[in-house]
């Protein structure tokens, strides 16, 4: 049974030792995240997190067994996606796998994670299909479920911004934050792929699998309650947080 679906974003910099000086103007978005993991970890403790690879990146699925490392940005901050995870660190874990043990460990130490990670350019029929197979294996699952999407939103929104800016991002990560505050899984089913990767709107797929698991373009699954706890862009990156309850 599917109890909850929360989603944050991937930011290294939620880590307070990554973030150094930034730590404080982040704290915010922390606290947010952190938050909404523990309220997930309230309605169930088996977590399946879907996230999206960096650039060029494969898709790949890791085990609640799973142990790695931030040390490829910056310092060597140890997750591992269950409490007993235990081994060498892969230093090469997908940046979504690492921020959902963090998260876990931060405010869920009793949950376990299984994580699949999206190639960017999966097609949106094949994500909404993911998730629709996903809502199969919670609805007929004798243990609670939750969902835990780590993604983020346009990257152009600012001159600042990782992408530099893209005039075209900012209705763009509007439509994204109505429908995540407003419960759409129809608005996020109709994310164009093209459009979201021009102006780098790398979570892309795994808003679509959040959709898949409500009902995708038919929303026959609309969550009954949608809560948002953050939505800004603090550095040109949309960032949203919240939770969708079936």
């Amino acid at each position: 049974m599917l109890t909850a679906a929360a989603f944050v974003p991937s930011p290294p910099l939620l880590v307070p030792q990554l973030a150094g000086a930034a730590a404080s103007e982040t704290d915010r978005l922390r606290r947010a995240a952190c938050d909404v993991a523990g309220r997930l970890a309230d309605s169930c403790t088996e977590w399946t997190a879907i996230g999206v690879a960096e650039a060029g990146g494969a898709a790949v699925e890791l085990p609640a067994e799973s142990l790695g490392t931030f040390r490829g940005f910056g310092v060597d901050v140890r997750v591992g996606l269950s409490e007993g995870a235990a081994g060498d660190p892969d230093p090469e874990m997908p940046l979504a796998a690492l921020v959902a043990g963090w998260l876990r460990g931060r405010s869920a130490p009793a949950a376990s994670a299984r994580v699949r990670v999206l190639a960017a350019d999966t097609p949106a029929r094949d994500c909404v299909r993911l998730g629709a197979q996903l809502r199969a294996e919670f609805d007929a699952s004798p243990v609670p479920q939750g969902l835990l999407v780590v993604a983020d939103g346009a990257n152009t929104l600012t001159d600042k911004a990782p992408g530099a800016f893209d005039e075209r991002s900012a209705d763009l990560q509007t439509t994204l934050d109505r429908a995540l505050a407003g419960g759409d899984p129809a608005a996020l089913t109709a994310l164009d792929p093209e459009l979201c990767a021009a102006v780098g709107l790398t979570g892309r797929a795994a808003w679509q699998v959040l959709s898949g698991v409500f009902g995708g373009e038919a929303g026959a699954g609309q969550p009954r309650k949608a809560e948002s706890l953050y939505s800004g862009a603090p550095y040109g990156v949309g960032y949203h947080v919240g939770m969708w309850l079936p």
